[in-house]
């Protein structure tokens, strides 16, 4: 039986292992196969796993993580894989091995020591992390949201400033987030919603919080066509956020940001969203080719240039699609690679002399969310010949329904459509923000 190991159960981790679970493990009767011709793992050194786009959400509080998040170990259970938890320490590929280090409580104390699997096929889907671009001072100054666990942190601070809003020991909040990118954006829309909402709780009033959002480059979501961006501008100008394009920053301190042109933004909380790049632990992974961004190279199969036993999907891969174009790091990015290293993995399982199929990335478009005040997009690719940019209330369903397929693609639609009556259910019943 080969050993297929996945590292990483962000969006295109995950719906692998489910998808290669179900396939060796489940007959078309969904009955458990006896002897499957391959054992699926996944590894992630998280418990739960939480759909990377709405952790501004988490953030803020619109959404509660522990109602919304997926247990892998059930998860896995229900679909035919294996999962540990822990991370990934070390690649041993002459051996076909993998180290995962020790796992730790919340004492510090270990609960697992470190322990090594062996694998036929490795799948490496480690995502990515916020570049600084070695900008003195975000390391030590500023907060991430490139986990549940860093986006609960930002919660509890912004939780903590309200308390103090309450009682009058300050007047104001004030948070700078860098970067005009959806995450960016995003976060700032839904900041605005978070004081609206807590004022229905309490004393605290819209004007209380201060945000401002900084973009070095010309316009707001570079990934959009200008008009977007500037129209996201305008609606964030509209509910109060201050919006600085065109500026960089040149330091992070403990008490705000110094921009390049000689302004000092006073931020109490100061959150960096300026770009991604792959890991940097990747670079001591037994020899493998990394690109100047971190990403390891593959061929347009998925397989890593290094091993054709490794395969790469999701941020972490460096990759040129079939038609010679750059994949971008983004969630539809790895969802679709997904696709291609399931039906890849399959064929070399059960049918190694077949030819592998080469990686093809459709631009399905990009839609960012303001929060319920108003959303912006393009579609792409086969919907319309060129784009389609579209706002307001289209947008803003075609933004919910992402999340929709994302719960389609790991439960199937009868339970994803579950999911969703429960959790408006909840929002009916429960306050609409996360107040603890």
């Amino acid at each position: 039986m080969k050993k297929i190991v996945i590292v990483g159960g962000g969006a295109g981790g995950l719906q692998l292992a489910t998808s290669l679970g179900r396939h060796f493990s489940f007959n078309r009767f969904h009955r458990r196969n006896k002897s499957p011709a391959a054992e699926v793992t996944l590894i992630d050194r998280n418990r739960t796993h939480i759909w990377k786009p709405l952790l501004h959400q988490v953030a803020t509080g619109a959404l509660d993580s522990s109602l919304d998040a997926l247990n892998y170990q059930v998860h896995a259970r229900a679909n035919g894989f294996q999962f540990e938890l822990g991370s990934l320490k070390g690649l041993n590929r002459a051996a076909k091995t993998i180290e995962l280090a020790e796992v730790s409580g919340e004492d510090g104390k270990p609960l697992v020591p470190t322990r090594e699997l062996e694998y036929d096929y490795l799948v490496i889907a480690l995502g990515s992390q916020s570049n600084d671009f070695n900008t003195p001072g975000v390391r030590d100054n500023c907060l991430f949201l490139d986990s549940a666990e860093q986006a609960q942190r930002f919660h509890n601070k912004l939780l903590d400033r309200f308390l103090q809003l309450e009682n009058r020991v300050r007047d104001k909040v004030e948070i700078a987030i860098v970067g005009g990118g959806a995450t960016g954006v995003e976060l700032a829309a839904e900041l605005v919603d978070a004081v609206h909402e807590m004022g229905h709780y309490g004393r605290i009033k819209n004007g209380d919080l201060k945000v401002t959002l900084i973009e070095a480059g010309p316009h707001l979501l570079p990934a959009l066509p200008p008009r977007l961006g500037n129209s996201s501008a305008k609606e964030l100008s509209n509910l109060g956020v201050r919006v600085l394009t065109g500026t960089q920053v040149a330091e992070a301190t403990a008490t705000g940001f110094a921009t390049k042109d000689g302004e000092v933004i006073p931020a109490d909380i100061r959150v960096w969203a300026a770009g991604v790049k792959a890991p940097d632990f990747l670079q001591q992974l037994d020899g493998l080719t990394l690109n100047r961004q971190n990403q390891i190279e593959v061929e347009a199969t998925l397989r890593s240039k290094s091993d054709p036993d490794i395969f790469a999907l999701g941020d972490c891969a460096g990759c040129l699609d079939a038609q010679e174009h750059k994949v971008p790091p983004r969630a539809q990015s790895a969802q679709q690679m997904a696709k291609t290293a399931r039906d890849n993995l399959i064929s070399l399982v059960e049918t190694p002399e077949a030819p592998l199929q080469q990686f093809t990335y459709k631009d399905r478009g990009s839609l960012v969310s303001l929060s319920k005040f108003d959303a912006v997009g393009s579609l792409m690719g086969g919907l319309v010949k060129g784009s389609l940019t579209i706002e307001g209330r289209l947008a803003g369903l075609a933004y919910r329904s992402l999340y929709r397929m994302h719960l389609a693609a790991l439960h199937g639609w009868p339970k994803a459509m579950l999911l969703y009556l429960i959790g408006q259910a909840n929002r009916f019943v429960k306050p609409r923000l996360k107040m603890h």
